[in-house]
Formats: C-alpha cells, sequence, structure tokens
C-alpha cells in the first residue's frame, strides 16, 4: 500500500561494460595524482602557514592541470580537492593517506565528477569526452545525473554511480516498531519479524579454502559475494520496514565497542552501523520518526525487564547469554529474549514505559 508522490535525492549505481576498465584505469591512475597533490600541499599550508586549506583553495594551485593530463578534465580534478577537504576535515587529520596506484596495496579505482559531467547520450554515458556503455537497468534516460563517481570494486570491476532526483510512493504505514541488534541475528523486531545476518559465517568454511589456496581472485569473489548478500538483505529488510511503520525506535548498541572484543569477527558480520544507517535516512525520505533508544538506564535493562509486567527477572550476565527464552518470576509470561528486548526498545522510544 502507497501513499502520496514525492521527489528525493537518491544515488543509483550500474555496472559499467567490461571493454572500459582499462580507460577507466588510466583516469583513476591520473585521479591518484591529484589526490597525493592535494595531500602534500595541504600538510605543507598546515605546517608553514597554519592554513587549512579548503577545496576552493585548491583552484588557484590546480588551474590549467588539466593540460598535463590525459584523461581526466578540470571538473574532475576540483571534484577531487573538494572531496579530499571534506574527507581530511572529517577525519580531523593535516595529512589523509596516500593513494597508491601500482602494487599490491593498490587504492580501489575511483574518479569522481560534478554535477552535469556527466550525461546520457545516445544510450551510453559521455563523460570527459568518451563514451561508456553500461547494464542500464533503471532507465537513465529518465534523469539527471548529480555529482557521482565511476568506482571499482575489489574484483576489477567498474561502476557508474550518480546522485538523482527520482520519484518515490510515500508510504501509508502506522505500526510502532522496537529493534533489538544482535549477533545470532541481526535485527530482532518487537513483533517478531528479524534480520539473520550470518553471511560470512556460512560462506567462512570456502573462503579458508580459497586462502589456503592461494587462490587471490577465488577470496576476492567469495568477498564480493558475502558483500552482496548483506547487503542485498539489509536494504530489503530496511525497505519493508519503513514502507508499513509509522515510527522505527532501534537500541543503541555501540558497534565500534564490541569490534575490540573477542565477538569482533561477528561484530563485523553483523554490520549494525549500516543497517542504522538505512534505516535512518530511508525514514527521513518517507518522513517517519526513527530515533535510537538508550536501552541502558539501568544494567541491561532492555534484556532483564518483562516486557508486560515491568520487572527485573530476565537473564543477566554473559554467562546467561545462552538463555534465548526465559519466564518471568512475577507474571509467568513466556518471553523469547530478543523479542523481548525489542518491545521494551519500542515502549522506551514511544514513551509508553518510564525507564
Amino acid at each position: 500500500m502507497t501513499g502520496t508522490k514525492s521527489t528525493a535525492i537518491r544515488t543509483i549505481r550500474v555496472r559499467v561494460r567490461g571493454k572500459h576498465a582499462k580507460l577507466l584505469r588510466a583516469m583513476a591512475v591520473e585521479t591518484n595524482t591529484v589526490w597525493n597533490y592535494a595531500n602534500e600541499l595541504s600538510d605543507r599550508m598546515i605546517r608553514e602557514r597554519g592554513k587549512w586549506m579548503s577545496g576552493f583553495d585548491f583552484d588557484p594551485y590546480t588551474k590549467g592541470a588539466s593540460y598535463e593530463f590525459d584523461h581526466i578534465g578540470n571538473s574532475t580534478i576540483q571534484e577531487v580537492c573538494q572531496q579530499y577537504a571534506v574527507k581530511r576535515r572529517a577525519a580531523k587529520r593535516t595529512k589523509l593517506r596516500w593513494r597508491k596506484s601500482f602494487g599490491e596495496r593498490r587504492a580501489l579505482g575511483w574518479v569522481p565528477f560534478k554535477a552535469r559531467a556527466a550525461l546520457w547520450r545516445n544510450g551510453q554515458i559521455k563523460f570527459a569526452g568518451h563514451h561508456f556503455k553500461v547494464w542500464d537497468s533503471y532507465g537513465l534516460s529518465r534523469y539527471t545525473f548529480r555529482a557521482g563517481c565511476f568506482s571499482e570494486d575489489a574484483r576489477g570491476r567498474w561502476f557508474f554511480c550518480a546522485a538523482v532526483e527520482m520519484e518515490i510512493s510515500l508510504p501509508v504505514g502506522q505500526d510502532i516498531i522496537g529493534i533489538d541488534l544482535g549477533l545470532k541475528t541481526t535485527a530482532t523486531c518487537s513483533d517478531g519479524d528479524t534480520l539473520t545476518g550470518r553471511h560470512y559465517r556460512d560462506l567462512e568454511p570456502a573462503l579458508a579454502t580459497a586462502q589456503r589456496a592461494r587462490r587471490k581472485q577465488w577470496v576476492r569473489a567469495i568477498h564480493a559475494k558475502i558483500r552482496h548478500r548483506r547487503l542485498d538483505a539489509q536494504n530489503k529488510f530496511s525497505t519493508k520496514l519503513v514502507a508499513r511503520c509509522g515510527e522505527i525506535y532501534v537500541g543503541n548498541v555501540s558497534s565500534s565497542k564490541l569490534a575490540k572484543t573477542k565477538m569482533a569477527k561477528s561484530v563485523h558480520d553483523a554490520s549494525w552501523a549500516r543497517l542504522k544507517t538505512m534505516l535512518d535516512y530511508k525514514s527521513r525520505q518517507a518522513g517517519i520518526v526513527y530515533k535510537e533508544v538508550n536501552e541502558a538506564h539501568r544494567p541491561c535493562t532492555a534484556t532483564r525487564r518483562c516486557s508486560e509486567c515491568g520487572s527485573l527477572t530476565g537473564p543477566q550476565g554473559l554467562r546467561e547469554l545462552s538463555v534465548r527464552e526465559w519466564r518471568c518470576g512475577d507474571c509467568g509470561g513466556l518471553h523469547d529474549r530478543d523479542v523481548n528486548a525489542a518491545r521494551n526498545i519500542r515502549d522506551l522510544g514511544a514513551g509508553t514505559r518510564a525507564p
């Protein structure tokens, strides 16, 4: 069921035909040269003059640089500098990592562009005087491309990514859902719906075999399969939730802290941060409520508290992590550990129960 129509800025990603890989790789090498120049110039400015350069401050120093390159133009050079300034400011560092163009640990290819620098012409993407054929799964002729990039994955495949304005249907769902994040299941909803997330664990035996055989291409293919499965599952799960809900509340469990423990492999496999990011931006686009709830007002409150009577009789501590079902000692209610926690998160977020 859909509601009213609206427009939103979204990023599309389509595969570029393999025959263009050599040209795009050459563009990426020149892009890395610009990045490294900006990196060195910015570091010197900070050390010698105490000046933190913005993206526009690079323009006088890169004027005419396009004559030194065979493939990229001023638009890409300026966008590289803009992106460098943004990332350096976010990292709060005077210098970022160099982008290596060759060798075993080279940076994956990346060629950014500004709005309208890439155009759709005669069934192909025209950029920097070249035409690139893609597998068009979006009907690209309908869109005007904003800023974006050509990007390479670990398997050497290239993709065209661009922000476009597209029409979307606003959902009319009114459900109120709480979500408990975990490792056995990535997410458990208060109504019992779950998202399983052991994609790395499922393919770990095959990955170990490929690594022992020193089959690098096979290893990259397995990692790509894991990543794609995870993204596909999280996209479908988050889209389905946003379509049927009016309010979504998620526990504020910290993946960065748990990633420093013995559970690190499972934490990275679950990818909570990416799921929360998806729920956040999709909720904003749909105009519904999304909020992270502090589920630790008291020690392990969400897990221990009975969602029916509110008494703290549930399993507590690391020793009782294996307890997946428990019965409340006060009211006698039988609870699934994760569903009960999700219901408590929902109640805390909606304000129907005091912390």
